[in-house]
């Protein structure tokens, strides 16, 4: 018999990476099986148009694809908002199937707050211009460097060590060198939207999960990260007037999620 699935008013999800080794897939679709929102959010990063390799899209993430399709089929609102690694999809901004739209952002106004929603790479040079290049070669080798590093776990694993993220250290370190002389996109996003009135400014783009309240001298806002399905697994969902980050590997203990 299978469980009810949880009533949520908004889910956002990002940094999904389909079509690369390190896309937790399964773990997704088990957690939008779970849920019943009144709109789904794929904040960027959906498919990993940069890494693509026609010879690895398995079946789970196939299956992704057809779960987001069949919300839209059912009538459930979904935006897929562009990121960096699906840049190309801009091309393609604004079109419709069934209730899926494509978008480079959103705007919301949800209890009376107005809600801006974008990826955030626009807002970060260390994927544009000339550092592009650094970043796509980077994403191509931490797809290698996070096969590797599930292998040296599971290794770890059956020693009754802990999991170490070599894969998640690189990539920081990589993106710490390149962006060690730029504002902190975060910054500057934030900044932006306050000035624009909004009460919530949501970005996926740096996989770091998060809610915090951010005061300047124009205002205040709340900043939202909806993380990834990469390293960390979560996602924002928003019920009964409050945001709340979804752990999967946490919340998998308290949430009503089937387990099979």
């Amino acid at each position: 018999m299978s469980e009810e699935k949880r009533k949520i008013e908004i889910c956002i999800i990002s940094d999904i990476h389909l079509g690369t080794r390190a896309c937790h897939a399964a773990e997704l679709n088990k957690y939008l099986r779970s849920i019943e929102p009144t709109i789904l959010i794929i904040n960027g990063d959906w498919l990993d148009i940069w890494n693509f390799n026609a010879g690895y899209f398995p079946q789970e993430h196939i299956e992704n694809v057809f779960l987001v399709l069949d919300m839209a089929r059912q009538g459930i609102p979904v935006y897929y908002v562009t990121g960096n690694h699906d840049d190309h999809m801009r091309n393609f901004s604004g079109y419709r199937f069934d209730t899926l739209q494509l978008r480079d952002e959103i705007v919301l106004e949800i209890d009376g707050k107005k809600l801006w929603i974008f990826h955030g790479d626009k807002y970060d040079l260390s994927v544009g211009g000339s550092a592009r290049w650094l970043a796509k070669l980077g994403g191509r080798y931490y797809d290698h460097i996070f096969t590797l590093n599930r292998y040296i776990n599971n290794i770890r694993l059956k020693y009754g060590k802990d999991k170490i993220l070599i894969s998640k250290y690189i990539k920081d370190k990589v993106k710490s060198i390149v962006k060690s002389k730029i504002q902190d996109f975060e910054d500057v996003a934030i900044e932006i939207g306050i000035e624009n009135g909004y009460d919530y400014i949501v970005c996926g783009h740096i996989h770091k999960p998060q809610i915090r309240e951010v005061k300047t001298d124009l205002g205040k806002a709340i900043y939202l990260n909806s993380g990834d399905w990469v390293e960390n697994l979560t996602a924002l969902e928003y019920a009964n007037g409050n945001w709340e980050i979804f752990y999967y590997q946490h919340d998998l203990q308290y949430k009503n999620i089937d387990r099979s």
